[in-house]
């Protein structure tokens, strides 16, 4: 045992203390937050604009404060990157994180001092408060990598700007420096492929413990090291015992994941998004992930089913019900008010309140007023593949196809398998009925011959990958998203299908 894994179990037991203090009085700690978000802000321009000063009560809050999505919030933003200071928060950004937004073209988040340390705090508790549960602290002591953006910032009005996952990259904490991959020099590389590359030759005879990214990406390095070496990941790095990711739901990666392996291994959840570290897996025996109450964000949620009413209702965090999904607002000590970030979740758990990611507000189906969402392709998915054992998944993507050459309109899904079902129509029809029983008005859509059951279309290998080198979005944090109520995506896809 060395010296991290050592110093790791009682500070582990300090954070689990004081994440139990807040989590069992979350109420009190979201009033008290949101009432020192308001006080710091109240003589900033949006403060000012906003009545700060006379706001008492959440329902004051909710009176003076709009919920906005980036485009809306746009104009307090842009006077931010000029330069202007006490604009949504006192002072400065110490930071921007750059983002891709599909109307608002490159997003600015703005990152303050304050706001900084809980993206780094939080993915650090995220590890404790495993080292707490299970004892098991050896994986600190190895190599521990993360797939991450380009370290490499510029400038804007005088303000370092880029990718979160580089910025997080300038403040990992000197004792885990030591044992970090891939180098700074190797992470600055913007070809994601040399960098992958690059990170394999840094990483192949590393004593690697803890890997680290969104899966997809993930799975990638673990196919170049496998066709590179002929062996499973668990005999190249036979103490690689910890899988962290965030970013998409992991059930589609699972399988195919674990068999690059060769083994099951102990992974953690995270949650972080620009805007704020919003949860993680706090534990490896109860489901969903914990909800950050204490981390500088106030949060309100609006139940998707109204969110694009005129006057949606907004939920603090005692209202929220169980089972139910919701789009995620927040008000953050770097001067987001709020606002919308575009997620959607369901709580499984109200104490301590656990969510589950379920999609985007804005990626769903809803072609004919089926409303399909991410959870319910998802669940889909891994119920049909529950049933044909024999095929293998990397990624997929669905559609609507409202005008096809011949029948009904229907939902077309883009599937890369690493192995096909040995009868596509069977796993066609399949996939079709766990929807049907996931969406009563795709069901009714299918029984009143409105649609006819869905498609799927088989990709070529490598087909995701090679539309994302086609877009500009190979690597880093870049995900393709699960469903869309448009065939963008879908028509580029169309010249990758066997």
């Amino acid at each position: 045992m060395g010296i991290r894994s050592i110093l790791a179990k009682p500070f582990a037991a300090y954070i689990a203390a004081e994440t139990k203090k807040w989590s069992q009085n979350p109420h009190e700690y979201q009033e008290r937050l949101r009432q020192y978000l308001v006080r710091e802000a109240a003589h900033t321009a949006f403060g000012k604009d906003h009545n700060f000063g006379s706001i008492k009560s959440y329902e004051d809050f909710k009176r003076n404060v709009p919920v906005r999505d980036y485009e809306e919030l746009k104009p307090y933003i842009e006077k931010v990157t000029k330069g202007e200071p006490d604009v949504l928060w006192k002072g400065k950004p110490a930071y921007f994180a750059k983002t891709s937004g599909t109307t608002s073209g490159t997003k600015y988040i703005p990152l303050s001092k304050e706001s900084v340390p809980y993206h780094i705090n939080s993915a650090r508790n995220a590890l404790l408060s495993y080292v707490h549960e299970t004892g098991k602290a050896d994986f600190l002591d190895g190599n521990l990598i993360f797939l991450s953006g380009s370290p490499v910032l510029d400038e804007k009005a005088g303000i370092k700007t880029g990718r979160l996952s580089g910025i997080v990259n300038h403040h990992v904490p000197g004792y885990l420096r030591t044992n970090q991959k891939p180098s700074y020099e190797t992470n600055c590389i913007e070809d994601w492929e040399l960098k992958l590359d690059t990170i394999i030759e840094e990483t192949l005879h590393a004593n690697m413990t803890l890997i680290s990214g969104i899966p997809p990406w993930v799975q990638m390095y673990f196919d170049r090291i496998e066709a590179r070496t002929g062996k499973k990941i668990k005999d190249v790095f036979p103490n690689f015992s910890m899988f962290v990711y965030g970013g998409v739901n992991f059930e589609p990666y699972r399988a195919k994941l674990f068999e690059s392996i060769g083994k099951k291994i102990d992974s953690i959840e995270t949650y972080p998004a620009s805007e704020g570290f919003i949860a993680y897996q706090d534990s490896q025996h109860e489901q969903g992930l914990l909800l950050l109450l204490n981390h500088g964000i106030f949060f309100e949620f609006i139940p998707t089913d109204e969110y694009f009413n005129e006057s949606p209702t907004r939920l603090s965090i005692e209202e929220v019900e169980l089972g139910k999904n919701y789009a995620v607002i927040i008000n953050n000590n770097a001067g987001l008010w709020g606002y919308s970030i575009g997620d959607t979740v369901k709580f499984v758990s109200k104490n301590p309140y656990r969510i589950l990611v379920t999609g985007r507000i804005k990626h769903f189906i809803s072609a004919f007023g089926e409303h399909v969402i991410g959870e319910e392709v998802e669940k889909a998915m891994k119920f049909t593949m529950e049933k044909f054992p024999e095929a293998g998944i990397v990624e997929f993507t669905v559609a609507p196809q409202v005008t096809p050459s011949e029948g009904l309109p229907h939902h077309e899904w883009f599937i890369e398998f690493t192995k096909m079902p040995v009868d596509l129509r069977a796993f066609e029809l399949e996939l079709d009925n766990n929807l049907r029983k996931l969406n009563v008005y795709y069901d009714d859509l299918i029984t009143g011959s409105i649609l006819r059951t869905l498609t799927v279309s088989s990709l070529k290998k490598n087909a995701f990958i090679d539309y994302m080198k086609s877009q500009g979005k190979l690597g880093g944090q870049n995900k393709v998203p699960r469903l869309a109520n448009d065939r963008k995506i879908a028509d580029a896809l169309n010249t990758f299908k066997l």
